[in-house]
């Protein structure tokens, strides 16, 4: 858990300081939103871990970055569902339940609220 938490918290510094526009820095935040949730991933009718699903959404966004121009586009196009079989992505936090793309708005619209963050 420990090990785990320092590999969040190395992603969280390096995205950040790798990301050089504001699509960049949102995506980079959700992205190590993800990795140090603590929270369930179902995807296909498997469960996965946070460092997993963090893992799955970058190699997403590396093949399919082109088709997303902002952090919306990017939780819309390619963290919310399956590209293979269609189906909506899931996360199950604290026994709540909620889509993907819910949890992930909430993740952005937190991240767009926090004063000093540019």
């Amino acid at each position: 858990m420990h090990r785990n938490f320092i590999a969040a918290l190395l992603l969280t510094v390096s995205g950040f300081a790798m990301a050089t526009t504001p699509k960049e820095a949102e995506i980079e935040h959700l992205l190590a939103f993800v990795a140090s949730s603590g929270c369930t991933f179902h995807r296909n009718g498997r469960d996965y871990d946070p460092a997993s699903a963090a893992d799955h959404l970058r190699l997403k966004l590396s093949r399919g970055g082109h088709y997303v121009n902002n952090a919306d586009q990017f939780i819309d196009r390619l963290a919310s569902e399956s590209s293979w079989s269609g189906k909506e992505y899931t996360v199950t936090c604290n026994g709540q339940t909620s889509t993907s793309r819910q949890w992930l708005q909430r993740a952005l619209a937190a991240f767009r609220a926090t004063p000093g963050k540019d």
